[in-house]
């Protein structure tokens, strides 16, 4: 865990989340600055930089899995949702601890940016 990374101190309890779900390796709980009516983060426990530098199947499973349950506990499962991993810069990844953004309630465009 980095004591810099906000993620990490979210996991680590230091700063407040309004948690959603968890399993032995991740968490999801809701974005401070929705971009849809339904919008929540999955983060792994342990830091991972980003997706490039993830290496374990498990653990990425793991947040797949959650994702797919955050999105059917809010509903989002019938009509659909949206998982996006920014990663890098040049991705648009401003948190360098690997999440995965599940965003729905609505319709979502394409292209995405």
């Amino acid at each position: 865990m980095s004591d810099a990374c906000i993620f990490c101190r979210i996991v680590g309890g230091t700063i407040p989340a309004t948690l959603v779900a968890s399993n032995d390796h991740a968490v999801a709980f809701r974005d401070l600055h929705p971009q849809a009516p339904s919008h929540l983060l999955v983060i792994p426990r342990r830091h991972v930089a980003s997706l490039a530098e993830a290496t374990d199947a498990a653990e990425l499973g793991a947040l797949l899995l959650l994702a797919a349950e955050v999105a059917r506990s809010e509903g989002l499962a019938e009509t659909g949702y949206r998982v996006v991993a920014n990663t890098g810069n040049d991705g648009g990844q401003t948190v360098h601890h690997l999440h995965l953004h599940v965003l729905g309630g609505r319709a979502m465009q394409w292209p995405p940016g």
